[in-house]
């Protein structure tokens, strides 16, 4: 797929490989799709931890976790950090989402969550902030590309008709 792919494109791409997936947490622990067979999970990639846009995302999906979970889905977000800084970002903002590191970037570039995309008008390559609902099966539902840091968890709610 190529970098500046449109969304449909992504979405597309996505929903063609297997989401499946095995990263490191904030704590090392190896952490994989599969641990939520059988459950719906809402996956969301991210640009960087601490920083505005991604500390304001993690903080709604964490208010909203309860909600989520209490209706069927586990939220597990991603980005290129390293374990050692999600810890931290974990351990800053109070967050109970689950995050997991893709460094090599391997698992967004497979979801179509890395790629070109607009930055302050210039085109750029890194992370595409992107949310992909995963259902039981392990099969891509939906998938959200270039979404909103603020507002986006009231979207995906409403969304879901939840």
């Amino acid at each position: 797929m190529p970098r500046g792919a449109p969304d449909h494109e992504r979405a597309t791409a996505a929903r063609r490989h297997r989401p499946a997936f095995t990263l490191p947490d904030a704590d090392g622990r190896e952490v994989s799709l599969a641990d939520h067979a059988g459950r719906k999970v809402i996956v969301y990639f991210y640009p960087a931890a601490l920083t505005p846009g991604c500390t304001k995302q993690a903080c709604d999906f964490t208010d909203n976790l309860a909600f989520l979970t209490d209706h069927g889905y586990d939220v597990i977000g991603i980005s290129p950090d390293k374990p050692e800084k999600l810890a931290k970002f974990r351990d800053q903002e109070d967050l109970k989402v689950t995050l997991l590191a893709d460094p090599a970037k391997e698992t967004l570039e497979a979801y179509g969550a890395f790629g070109e995309k607009k930055l302050y008008g210039k085109t750029v390559i890194g992370v595409i902030r992107s949310t992909v609902i995963v259902d039981e099966q392990g099969k891509v539902e939906r998938a959200l590309y270039n979404v909103k840091a603020t507002g986006h968890v009231a979207k995906i709610i409403k969304d879901l008709g939840l």
